[in-house]
């Protein structure tokens, strides 16, 4: 189903935290599909790949580090952004979350005012890749910048 509205999968096992996000991105022009736990949700990202997914830690079956791990280390789905949302507000499970890959990290309960303009933040950055820098040689600058600084 293609209407011109960028798809978000929305994975929570919480029914009432699936609507109120759902809600809140529909009012901002997306399409919303959702799983309720990792392994559905993978099925659901083979099946019609979204443009970004929204993941809550605490699933069953699959927790959410799990299912993003998975999902970036498949060269078919690394590109799609993943906003790890949870409940979970320790220092460690932030980086946890971003050491699986994530590329956002929000915390539950949280102000739905925003939500809609990080989703499009993050898909426009992925369909947009920086360019790549050269040096004046035509060489890679990466090298230099590493080692000189």
């Amino acid at each position: 189903m293609s209407d011109g509205k960028r798809q978000v999968l929305v994975v929570d096992d919480e029914a009432s935290v699936v609507k109120l996000v759902t809600v809140r991105l529909e009012l901002a022009g997306f399409r919303v599909s959702a799983a309720y736990e990792g392994q559905s949700a993978l099925l659901k990202v083979q099946e019609d790949p979204p443009e970004l997914i929204i993941l809550d830690v605490m699933l069953p079956k699959l927790n959410g580090y799990e299912v993003c791990s998975i999902l970036k280390r498949d060269e078919r789905y690394r590109h799609i952004p993943v906003i790890m949302f949870t409940a979970l507000r320790e220092d460690q499970d932030y980086w946890k979350g971003m050491a699986c890959g994530a590329d956002a990290y929000l915390t539950k309960p949280f102000k739905g005012e925003g939500l809609g303009e990080l989703v499009n933040r993050l898909i426009l950055a992925v369909a947009k890749p920086a360019p790549k820098q050269e040096s004046a040689d035509g060489g890679d600058d990466d090298a230099g910048q590493r080692a000189g600084g």
